[in-house]
């Protein structure tokens, strides 16, 4: 047997036992970094403790996990939770706003909702990285690193591409001005 290569399943069975093994360790590590983060709300943190669990098991039988699994690897799962958690949440919200027809704001002046619309306008016309950066970061509200992570760039790259985007974004967004003052200008 030695001779053999070894098989997917024994390395199937090696991941899962170290998962096994690093469980007890990690489970209060988690837990605990979830509880703190999702508004000290016990069921919430238990519900995605589980779903970390679930994922760590299926990169395992999928042939994925890491080597060494750690607890650090396992609390980067539990980040990735979270942020899907409060992405389902915020999707929930606001079906139940538009279900309901309820403004999310009353006392939202009209002229804020313009600058929204112009706002996303002007992204809109920014070079695809301008605006996938300013997205990722300002948008999507993810810290400098996991933008880095996500556009394939080192930090620094990401932070000085992000200086330039939000440069050509206000001069998109000021160029805007003087062609609506132009505009206000022929109206009269």
């Amino acid at each position: 047997m030695s001779g053999e290569p070894e098989r997917s399943d024994d390395r199937t069975h090696e991941a899962g036992a170290a998962l096994l093994a690093l469980y007890d360790r990690a489970l209060p590590e988690v837990y605990g970094y979830l509880l703190s983060r999702c508004g000290g709300q016990p069921p919430v943190a238990q519900d995605l403790t589980g779903e970390t669990f679930l994922a760590a098991v299926k990169a395992v039988q999928s042939g994925a996990p890491p080597d060494p699994m750690t607890t650090a690897w396992l609390v980067g799962v539990a980040r990735h939770k979270l942020a899907d958690h409060w992405r389902r949440l915020a999707r929930e919200e606001r079906k139940l706003a538009a279900v309901a027809d309820v403004d999310d704001d009353p006392d939202d002046p009209w002229d804020v909702r313009l600058d929204a619309l112009r706002a996303r306008a002007t992204l809109a016309q920014l070079a695809p990285q301008h605006r996938a950066a300013l997205t990722l970061r300002y948008v999507d509200d993810l810290p400098v690193t996991e933008v880095a992570t996500l556009l394939g760039r080192s930090v620094h790259a990401t932070e000085a591409l992000l200086s330039r985007a939000k440069a050509s974004f206000r001069r998109a967004y000021g160029d805007d001005d003087r062609h609506d003052e132009g505009a206000e200008d022929r109206d009269a």
